[in-house]
């Protein structure tokens, strides 16, 4: 399985030892924590959809959304979302509160999950199918390639992000010819990834990068890169790492350059909201009016960031130090101004927040199939665009 989110530098060696002290302690606490008092109350610009904004009866009192990782400004729409009155559950990295949009509250509450530590690192389609009042997720579209042929099959029901935050990132000092992944390749240099990433048999396959230079040893800490002085190349978050590199890790201090996966043709949607199969019949009345939210909610996030951050620092503060997970304003500030430079959560090809392109989603399919076939996993048979997407839901009227 390909560790997506297990990318973060500042936090990793603590969260393996709050790891191994985590499993042998088998006390479970239940305990909230009240949040701080907040300055807005989710999304405040009015929906397209009419004055009726009741999600009550339609969908379940809790709308229960597991993220792939610790509260940071890449899940900023959904955390736009809770409205005031929120609270923290510390001991399980939970936060619930009203579910808020167009500044009305829907009647039902939101409860937002963090996954990576606090879910021992399981893949979230599992954590789905293992939870039944888990009702939506973040699936990227080569997980859903991946496990549509198996007992975790998932259909996205809208795109999260239109590209994928994940790129390769190098030291420009040290090379300064190189301008791009294919350049890493024609020099040589060591690229370090989280082993078992399907991407990086893309890249090794089409020749971009050789076998022989890359090491799958990769586990999200930033001693290697500083120590040999940038002579290799890494995975990262185009939204993060670059930051943390030059401001927040001090023995490093200075810019770093990157490009992103996505743009040497593995176009994989990032951090889709996914469901399981059968809630598309038995929840379409929810969707039809909770995924415009969500995609409301993206545009003002990314326009107005105030709240959601104030929400995702909040449960930092709550909960991140017991997972090992640091997260300040500033990384949260420079995520969102990325996210919008880079295009990275923005219209789709028709001009829409949120849709999907099914002939991109084929393109990877096409490329994705082979690869996860020789990694020994099963996808469905003859998958398509229609078994792991849909844009059923999606509100055409919504744009950045």
């Amino acid at each position: 399985m390909q560790h997506r989110r297990s990318r973060k530098l500042l936090a990793f060696a603590t969260a393996s030892v709050v790891l191994l002290a985590a499993c042998g302690d088998d006390e479970e606490s239940t305990s909230t924590t009240a949040a701080p008092e907040t300055t807005a109350g989710g999304s405040e610009t009015t929906m397209a959809g009419g004055d009726d904004m009741s999600l009550a009866g339609l969908c379940p009192d809790t709308v229960v959304i597991q993220t792939d990782w610790m509260p940071e400004a890449e899940h900023g729409f959904l955390y736009n979302l809770v409205g005031d009155g929120y609270t923290m559950d510390a001991d399980k990295a939970y936060v619930t509160g009203p579910l808020v949009a167009g500044g009305v509250d829907t009647g039902v509450q939101i409860q937002i999950r963090s996954g990576g530590l606090p879910q021992q690192f399981s893949p979230v389609t599992q954590i789905m199918y293992n939870n039944d009042d888990v009702l939506l997720g973040f699936v990227y579209t080569d997980e859903a390639i991946q496990f549509s042929g198996s007992e975790f099959p998932t259909v996205a029901i809208m795109s999260g992000f239109e590209k994928n935050p994940q790129m390769i990132m190098w030291d420009p000092a040290t090379y300064p010819d190189v301008k791009g992944i294919a350049d890493l390749g024609t020099e040589g240099v060591t690229v370090r990834y989280f082993g078992g990433a399907a991407y990086m048999d893309y890249l090794t396959g089409s020749g971009i990068l050789s076998k022989d230079q890359v090491d799958g040893s990769y586990t999200g800490d930033p001693g290697l890169f500083i120590a040999d002085e940038g002579k290799s190349a890494q995975q990262g978050f185009g939204s993060a790492e670059p930051y943390l590199y030059e401001t927040e890790l001090t023995d490093w201090g200075k810019p770093v350059a990157y490009e992103y996966i996505n743009d040497i043709g593995w176009e994989n949607y990032a951090q889709s909201i996914a469901t399981k199969p059968e809630n598309i019949t038995t929840y379409a009345d929810c969707f039809t009016k909770l995924v415009p939210m969500i995609q409301q909610s993206a545009v003002d996030y990314i326009n107005s960031p105030a709240h959601g951050n104030e929400v995702i620092l909040a449960a930092v503060d709550s909960f991140g130090g017991d997972f090992g997970w640091t997260y300040t304003a500033g990384a949260a500030d420079y995520g969102v101004a990325t996210i919008k430079a880079d295009g990275l959560q923005a219209n789709g090809t028709d001009g829409v927040m949120g849709s999907f392109d099914m002939d991109r989603v084929a393109g990877l399919i096409e490329i994705a199939v082979p690869i996860y076939e020789a990694q020994g996993a099963t996808p469905k048979a003859g998958v398509t665009p229609d078994d792991i997407v849909t844009n059923q839901f999606i509100d055409t009227s919504i744009s950045l």
